[in-house]
């Protein structure tokens, strides 16, 4: 009995581990397709990654702002062009799942303008909803 025990539990564990593995690798690729589509000057398609509902939480240097049209309204007004977003990279320091269903990023961002390269960190939540993670907080700085 104790044997069977220990295999379900086992097995438990690494079907758990498999599937944050793929869910980390998901939430990576996602972040790369924003970067992509920020680099080609696309703002709406970058907002793809994020949950389109007004509880979308994004805290920048003015403070929160809630909605995902009012986010990017946001992102427009401040990256008018091309030339103001400029070339985005990311350096992720680390996902962390909080339970099967959202995790916590925590990375670093840095632009790389014709005349400056503003950087700094941001932190994520995310959440999975119907299948397909989604950025539900954003707290850039």
């Amino acid at each position: 009995m104790k044997r069977i025990f220990l295999v379900i539990l086992l097995f438990t564990c690494l079907n758990g581990f498999a599937q944050s593995k793929k869910d980390k690798q998901a939430i990576l690729d996602l972040l790369e397709q924003q970067r992509t589509d920020w680099n080609k000057g696309n703002i709406e398609a970058y907002m793809q990654g994020y949950a389109k509902t007004d509880s979308l939480l994004f805290v920048g240097k003015s403070g929160p702002t809630y909605g995902w049209q009012k986010t990017l309204d946001n992102y427009k007004r401040g990256y008018p062009d091309k030339a103001a977003m400029g070339f985005l990279t990311f350096g992720i320091k680390k996902v962390d799942f909080l339970s099967k269903e959202t995790a916590l990023v925590l990375g670093s961002w840095h632009l790389k303008r014709e005349k400056d390269e503003p950087q700094g960190y941001f932190t994520l939540i995310l959440k999975k909803i119907a299948g397909e993670w989604k950025v539900v907080v954003d707290h850039s700085s």
